[in-house]
């Protein structure tokens, strides 16, 4: 059996665009070989400057359609973030984004922005950022850790969000059970378990939303492999939802 510790980070400072954000994690913990860190996507997307003000926003007679009674402008930059509109009952629009994600909204959120009338957008690459956090956390501490983005998803069948892996470097985000045999000696045929989803949730019970706690580390686990987020996504031709 595998004992998990999930660290808060507390104390860090507001994140502005450019910050060194490796730097900030840095300072802000003792790292440790094989520890997860887990950052929110918002942090990330701030120092990468994925932010928007809302009064620099045209908006379209799409966007006016889907928002209803909700604001346009913000409608006009999910419309511009999605590659496509999977459902919509105005004002709530589920979106795939161009990474392949399917959520609300496109992954434009308001909470947590840096000020009122500014959007937070998902990074260009999530995956790309973590490889880069990772490399520059290793440069800072000699340390040898993983690396997740994390966000909060909802799901087609469950009630509520939970917070999942939009980008990861360093560990292996599925593992894959397929021919291993459980204690009554079955084949496992189609286990495979979200490895980095799961560490994101975990991540999440002390992170929270409104304890102003964006990185979590996960010490315990045993990072092995590589791989990225992207790996997560539901292929197409399996997607039962789309």
């Amino acid at each position: 059996m595998t004992e998990l510790r999930v660290i808060p980070l507390a104390g860090m400072p507001e994140v502005e665009p450019d910050d060194d954000l490796a730097e900030l994690v840095a300072e802000a913990a003792v790292l440790e070989d094989g520890d997860v860190v887990v950052l929110a996507q918002k942090i990330v997307s701030k120092a990468e400057g994925r932010v928007v003000r809302l009064d620099e926003v045209e908006p379209s007679e799409r966007a006016r359609e889907l928002a209803g009674d909700d604001d346009p402008r913000r409608m006009e930059v999910i419309l511009r973030e999605a590659a496509r509109i999977v459902r919509s009952r105005p004002p709530l629009v589920i979106a795939e984004t161009r990474h392949g994600f399917v959520c609300a909204s496109a992954g434009v959120d308001a909470s947590n922005a840096p000020e009122w009338g500014t959007l937070v957008l998902l990074p260009e690459d999530p995956d790309a950022s973590a490889a880069r956090l990772r490399d520059r956390l290793l440069e800072l501490t000699g340390v040898e850790v993983a690396v997740i983005v994390s966000d909060s998803f909802g799901r087609a069948w469950r009630q509520g969000t939970t917070d999942v892996a939009i980008g990861c470097a360093g560990l292996q985000p599925l593992l894959d059970l397929h021919g291993e045999r459980d204690a009554t000696g079955y084949e496992l045929h189609a286990t495979v378990i979200a490895v980095a989803d799961e560490l994101a949730g975990a991540a999440e019970l002390v992170k929270g939303k409104l304890e102003g706690v964006p990185v979590a580390v996960v010490r315990g686990f045993e990072a092995r492999g590589e791989g990225t987020a992207r790996e997560l996504v539901m292929p197409r031709e399996r997607d039962l939802f789309r």
